[in-house]
């Protein structure tokens, strides 16, 4: 009896202990309670686990790598030199972005953007079906059907261009958190009826207060001031709730993604090199089951896209639904064959020269929010769509309503930085004014762009974007990561497609322990998988 109650003793007198403890957690700065509406109600989220993985993403690990690695140049450009880079960790869809996936974007702007009002919105975003269509091929059938048609529901999307697909990054950015929101019950669930639906996530974190309308329990405030009152507070970026953006790979991450050589090491030595997105030099599946059987959709040669009757080897003439084919050591499908897929750089040939070796990427063009948009003063929420002009004259849509305004950072507000001061580094060092070879010698010469005047260049511009992979069109050569091809950001293919990746933030790797974890098993066998 007096042991029980001794225990009992003890347990309560631990919990006071720990219930003390953790309401007393203090700052190491000043020694001020953190947390505690009483001492100035300073919230820092100490209860935060990591990044929580978003819809139809696989985490992906970053390291070293030999990148621009092939087995031989077949162009002769010299356009992909072997080199080690470092790349962070982060995210990207285990399958490309499908019929099914953007028809429901397309759904979601035809509701939410009154097409009598806004058609070019919905119209902008339309893929270009006509792709499909060859001079001396019957393919009519997909221009009428790949799209809708439900066979194809689950095929990637194809007809898309560089502009397109960053906008869906964009658009599923919002939803996604959006959705995070409303399950936290920071939000309420939106009136699907409404035309006015659209949650933006930068509106949401930059004019707080916009959505508070919509708040149905929020998150408790802490202040004093009680600003918020019984509803809560809005989300922020300190709470770690919402995610990073969904955005195109860089041609780096791409690459080092789809070989996937992490399943070709022990610890941190590579032990062998995949010439593909598997380990080996053979197209065929080795399993016994289906021993044969192609690991990917490619082109064996002139004629010959599938195999033959009854014995149809890849089972697809075009394209195939996702998954179907086995995936690679990190858990993604098609990065060899299906459809090539863009990615966020800007081509150079000498892209390996120019660029850092942490996080390699050509494109940057830095973006501020106008705070005095059509001379309004202020920063505000976009009531019309927001187009810029491009270099070749072309008026492209940027922003939609409902997003906030952005403009180009100017020389003059960053002339004491050192990292950057203007807003357009696509051409740095290849193909500005510093890279020409009049560099220094004033006059009209430094005024321009001296590297690309017509028809005394290759025509490769600042809006050429890459492309990654093989395509159901392409020879076994291109399916190794590797090799790389370009095309301007406004034009679309009926084998270029695309899939979103996302920011790995804080620890870098998944579970946040200092471990050398074991190598991951090779993956002898590959099983044909079916959705």
């Amino acid at each position: 009896m007096k042991r029980s109650l001794l225990s009992t003793s003890i347990a309560f007198g631990a919990l006071i202990l720990l219930a003390t403890s953790c309401a007393k957690t203090a700052s190491n700065t000043t020694g001020m309670a953190l947390n505690d509406r009483k001492n100035g109600g300073f919230q820092i989220n100490l209860k935060y686990k990591g990044q929580e993985t978003g819809p139809g993403l696989v985490f992906v690990e970053g390291g070293s790598f030999i990148m621009g690695r092939v087995e031989e140049d077949v162009i002769k450009d010299w356009n992909n030199q072997p080199r080690r880079v470092t790349v962070a960790s982060f995210y990207l869809d285990e399958n490309e972005v499908t019929n099914a996936d953007y028809r429901e974007y397309l759904y979601w702007l035809r509701r939410v953007y009154d097409y009598d009002y806004y058609p070019q919105i919905y119209q902008s975003a339309l893929p270009d079906t006509l792709v499909w269509r060859d001079k001396l091929g019957l393919n009519d059938m997909y221009v009428e059907n790949y799209l809708r048609h439900p066979a194809y529901n689950f095929y990637p999307v194809v007809g898309v261009n560089w502009e397109q697909s960053m906008r869906y990054c964009q658009w599923r950015t919002d939803r996604v958190n959006e959705q995070i929101l409303i399950d936290k019950g920071v939000l309420n669930v939106m009136n699907t009826q409404a035309d006015d639906q659209n949650f933006n996530s930068e509106v949401y974190l930059y004019k707080q207060g916009e959505y508070t309308q919509q708040n149905r329990r929020g998150l408790k405030d802490l202040s004093p001031a009680q600003v918020y009152g019984k509803e809560g507070r809005p989300a922020r970026i300190e709470d770690g709730i919402l995610l990073p953006k969904y955005r195109l790979p860089t041609e780096a991450e791409w690459e080092y993604a789809a070989y996937a050589e992490i399943g070709q090491r022990v610890y941190n030595r590579q032990i062998d090199r995949n010439k593909y997105t598997w380990n080996g030099s053979s197209m065929r599946n080795r399993d016994k089951k289906v021993q044969g059987d192609m690991l990917a959709n490619y082109k064996r040669g002139a004629g010959d896209n599938m195999g033959v009757g009854g014995y149809l080897n890849d089972q697809a003439n075009i394209t195939m639904q996702v998954k179907f084919y086995p995936p690679n050591d990190f858990g993604l499908y098609d990065m060899a064959g299906n459809v090539a897929e863009w990615v966020l750089d800007v081509y150079r040939p000498l892209s390996a020269q120019d660029m850092d070796d942490h996080r390699p990427f050509r494109g940057n063009e830095f973006k501020s929010f106008d705070d005095n948009y059509e001379g309004l003063g202020e920063l505000a929420v976009l009531t019309e769509p927001q187009y810029e002009v491009r270099e070749n004259g072309d008026s492209v849509l940027v922003r939609l309503p409902g997003q906030l305004p952005q403009r180009s950072v100017t020389v003059e507000e960053n002339l004491k930085r050192r990292n950057y001061q203007k807003s357009d580094y696509r051409d740095f060092m290849d193909g500005d004014v510093e890279s020409s070879l009049n560099f220094g010698n004033g006059g009209e010469e430094e005024m321009g762009n001296q590297m690309y005047l017509y028809g005394e260049s290759t025509l490769i511009g600042n809006t050429t974007r890459v492309y990654k992979g093989g395509s159901w069109r392409d020879r076994a050569y291109w399916l190794s990561p590797g090799s790389r091809r370009f095309l301007e950001q406004d034009q679309a293919t009926d084998y270029i497609g695309f899939r979103c990746a996302m920011d790995r933030v804080g620890f870098q790797n998944e579970d946040s322990k200092r471990t050398k974890s074991s190598p991951k098993p090779k993956q002898d066998k590959f099983v044909r998988y079916r959705p």
